[in-house]
């Protein structure tokens, strides 16, 4: 494509040629210059191409003139791309010192200044000399403040100092797309989650995460939007506002749970987790369900569900414990004692331990010591000692998974 522009070029120039030679080939004209008493006669010919040569001969000793210069700047460049891309790969293999050398030098060079004083200033920071990386900062804000930014937002945001994320951040005018993500991560730990939301559309348009992490960042903003919830009623009118998608998912649900039992609404959070439970089980929302408080004007509601639960799960450790929470609030104790030994079968850990004993010490049984110390035992994934009182019949029923058919009454295997 270049030599058929070059080529078009030359043919131009000479059509060009050929139109001044006919026009001036009828009348060559005359050109006098008078200067100091002396009087020089040429045609405007023979004038114009004396001044196009004398522009190209002035040219050319110009252009000779800067070959040095520029042979100079051109060795200088590459010398500083290399010892760019030499930083960088020693920054990459954890060599800070050489790193930080390379790249200090490399910024030098205009063209590569942003990329080797961030590389410069990481460097400096893991070899701890703070004096250098702020040198190096401040040198990258002058030079680039949007990256500058974009690197100092990043810093903070990973201490926890999200209110300085954002303010750093206002440096840029326009935010790309890493500064749009780490807008929305700042504003989901600044307390501020129904703001990130906001930029989900921003954050999709611009293909700033993949489809798979867009969705993951979408139920912890909506999941941290509801905790945050100052009150009741705004509570309420954000999950009215979610999909029926999202009202089924863990993250979401059990968020919306626990901020309402806080804020008083025990009983809607119970529906919403007896909602999610019927589209799509989940252990931890069963467990969860057993743990909120309950409310007076509930009654045996949510126990009889959990027992209509049990019924379709049995072999559920979640549902299990939940329901010896609620055995317990109700003071069935023994019923609580026999659930919780059967989660214990069915796999659940430390919690089902600590219910165990919850329930020993409340008859004031020697038990309670064990089963305190197997909750230990098992949250440290150390094996849990043996404890007595349990008939082998017992043991076995605890075990035993309950046989689980399909729609069409045939056998399935147990998860």
């Amino acid at each position: 494509m270049k030599l058929y522009r070059t080529l078009l070029l030359w043919l131009a120039l000479a059509v060009l040629g050929a139109l001044a030679w006919h026009w001036f080939s009828q009348d060559l004209g005359d050109v006098v210059v008078r200067f100091r008493g002396l009087t020089y006669t040429t045609t405007l010919a023979f004038a114009l191409a004396a001044w196009i040569l004398l522009w190209f001969l002035l040219w050319a000793l110009w252009w000779l003139v800067k070959l040095p210069i520029r042979a100079w700047r051109r060795h200088a460049r590459a010398q500083a791309r290399n010892r760019l891309v030499n930083g960088l790969e020693a920054l990459h293999q954890g060599r800070w010192a050489r790193a930080a050398s390379l790249l200090e030098r490399a910024a030098s060079e205009r063209s590569e200044r942003s990329l080797a004083l961030l590389g410069a200033r990481r460097a400096a920071a893991e070899l701890g000399d703070t004096e250098a990386a702020a040198r190096h900062q401040a040198a990258l804000l002058k030079h680039d403040a949007g990256t500058a930014a974009l690197d100092q937002a990043e810093r903070l945001l990973a201490q926890g100092r999200a209110a300085e994320a954002l303010e750093a951040l206002t440096a840029c005018t326009s935010l790309p797309p890493r500064g749009l993500r780490l807008q929305a991560e700042a504003l989901a730990a600044a307390g501020r989650a129904d703001e990130a939301l906001a930029l989900l559309p921003a954050l999709r348009r611009e293909q700033a995460l993949g489809h798979a992490a867009l969705t993951e960042a979408e139920l912890r903003y909506t999941a941290a939007s509801l905790s945050q919830a100052p009150q009741s009623n705004t509570l309420m009118q954000r999950w009215r506002a979610l999909s029926s998608k999202l009202t089924t998912e863990p993250m979401v649900v059990s968020a919306f749970a626990r901020r309402a039992a806080q804020l008083g609404l025990e009983s809607e959070g119970a529906d919403a987790l007896a909602a999610a439970l019927d589209a799509n089980w989940d252990e931890s929302l069963a467990a969860l369900y057993g743990e909120l408080p309950r409310d007076a004007s509930e009654g045996d509601k949510r126990l009889q569900r959990a027992e209509v639960w049990l019924a379709q799960h049995p072999s559920s450790p979640g549902l299990l414990c939940g329901l010896a929470r609620l055995y317990m609030e109700t003071s069935q104790w023994a019923r609580a004692e026999d659930h919780l030994h059967r989660a214990i079968a069915q796999g659940a850990g430390a919690e089902a331990w600590e219910l165990l004993g919850h329930v020993f010490a409340h008859h004031n049984d020697p038990r309670a010591a064990i089963a305190y110390a197997n909750a230990l035992r098992a949250s440290r994934g150390e094996a849990v000692l043996a404890l007595d009182g349990r008939s082998l019949r017992e043991q076995i029923a605890d075990r035993a998974v309950a046989e689980l058919r399909n729609e069409h009454g045939l056998p399935l295997l147990p998860r």
